[in-house]
């Protein structure tokens, strides 16, 4: 069966007395304005060619049209939406990054002041695939069903919209979509026909948490906070290869806008997993929370 509600109106008879006539039309508007966020993309009226908006489709002209499939981004049916605090996801899904107003940088600046700080380690024998696993993993689940997708989709998922998936794979394989990108401020309209346009980013990068005690840690751990959708982000690939592994004391996101809330989930990760960052790195995030 559908996902999305549907909504039919029925036809008010003529001979229906007024005051009836303007309750049952009272009804239907509450149903429809109820419905509204649910069926955003779904209910969508399809342009013709020419007056079409551009279209990200555009770009995989030989990708025929019965091999997408369109998700709507709404949750399943039955379940409510849940704002979304920018120092806590109560549902556990941890989206992308998004300004912290001022009244709450007091709270974060405690945040960030309850992570351990040591002097920097030594990143002498780090190898990605060996020490975290291959990228990615298919067993993450953050979205709205295990379904073996790989974390890479899972993320791309959950971070973009107007996504196009690639039919047969269980909506995994994301052909095109749209990401208002954290770090840069931007719009990119993604297309899997340019793959390093859109990157993954470790928020806290994976060969610092070598060099700051994951040397030490066992192999599933490893693979946990490579896999983990705290740690990961959505976002520019040409910035996110100019961070590399740096810490907060040496890159923030060109954003200002968002750089408090980069500091935070840094910080909400460092606690999640105990492993500490430099003193340079944890007074970077102070900073950019105003301390």
């Amino acid at each position: 069966m559908p996902t999305v509600p549907v909504i039919i109106v029925p036809r008010v008879p003529r001979s229906a007395h007024g005051l009836g006539r303007f309750t049952v039309l009272l009804v239907l508007g509450i149903l429809a304005t109820g419905c509204a966020e649910v069926q955003d993309l779904a209910t969508s009226t399809p342009t013709s060619p020419a007056s079409a908006s551009p279209d990200p489709r555009q770009a995989l002209p030989s990708t025929p049209a019965a091999a997408l499939r369109r998700r709507t981004d709404a949750p399943p049916s039955g379940s409510r939406p849940v704002r979304v605090s920018p120092l806590r996801d109560p549902r556990g899904l941890h989206p992308g990054l998004t300004r912290i107003p001022a009244a709450d940088r007091k709270t974060a600046r405690g945040l960030i002041r309850k992570v351990a700080a040591t002097a920097p380690g030594a990143t002498g024998g780090y190898d990605r695939d060996e020490h975290f696993g291959p990228a990615w993993t298919d067993d993450v689940d953050i979205t709205w069903g295990r379904n073996g997708c790989r974390t890479r989709e899972e993320i791309l998922r959950r971070d973009m919209k107007g996504i196009d998936f690639r039919a047969g794979t269980d909506d995994c394989v994301v052909l095109v979509g749209i990401l208002q990108e954290p770090y840069t401020g931007r719009t990119i309209e993604f297309s899997k026909s340019r793959p390093t346009q859109v990157q993954v980013d470790h928020v806290m990068p994976l060969a610092y948490d070598w060099r700051q005690g994951a040397r030490r840690w066992t192999q599933a751990k490893r693979e946990q906070i490579a896999n983990d959708p705290l740690n990961l982000l959505a976002v520019d690939g040409p910035t996110n290869q100019r961070k590399s592994d740096s810490g907060p004391a040496e890159w923030m996101p060109p954003n200002p806008e968002v750089r408090c809330a980069y500091a935070v989930r840094f910080a909400m990760v460092s606690r999640k997993y105990a492993l500490p960052v430099t003193v340079a790195d944890r007074d970077a995030m102070l900073k950019a929370c105003g301390g």
